[in-house]
Formats: structure tokens, sequence, C-alpha cells
């Protein structure tokens, strides 16, 4: 099936994939990233720092703060504010633990 997608067509569907993981994220402003790290090896952050790669790999100069705000959907410090709760003990540990040595 996917042998009769064309670049263009992959490119725009893996474009609003993106967007629909973006809108997803913001839904679901009670998952921490912690809790996202500790389950899936990445966060928020991380597709900030992958965006912003990205924008590097094209040639573009985007500075890590507007790379955030794509992601979070508002400047990173406002959206840590409203959000963000302290991790808790077992998150930390966790964390830890999945750390790649």
């Amino acid at each position: 099936m996917t042998d009769s997608i064309s670049p263009e067509q992959a490119t725009r569907i893996e474009a609003a994939v993106f967007r629909r993981l973006l809108e997803h994220l913001d839904s679901r402003s009670d998952v921490q990233n912690i809790d996202l790290m500790n389950l899936a090896g990445f966060c928020r952050n991380c597709l900030s720092k992958w965006y912003l790669a990205a924008a590097e790999e094209e040639g573009l100069a985007v500075d890590y703060d507007a790379a955030r705000e794509r992601v979070y959907g508002m400047p990173y410090g406002e959206w840590k504010q409203r959000y963000q709760g302290e991790a808790s003990a077992a998150q930390l540990a966790a964390f830890e633990r999945n750390k790649p040595r």
C-alpha cells in the first residue's frame, strides 16, 4: 500500500501525523514529561530538540526556545508554570533506572 505514496505525499502525511501528535499532547497536559520519558524514552523536550535538528538540516536558524514553543504550543516557562508538577520519588527512581548507560 505504501508503494503508491509519493515522497511529497509521504511528507504531507508525516507532517499531519506530527501535528496530530502535538494536538494529542496538548490535550494531555496532565501527562508529565517524566512520565513520557519513563514510558516511551522521549518527551516534549526531545521533540523540541528533534524539531530544532530537522530545521538545521534544512538550513534554517531556529532557536531552542522557538522549537519548544512550537511543540508546547506556548512558551515553555508558561507551560511549565501551568502544567508541570513536582516529580515523585517513584518517577525519579524510574527515570534513573531507564537512563541509557
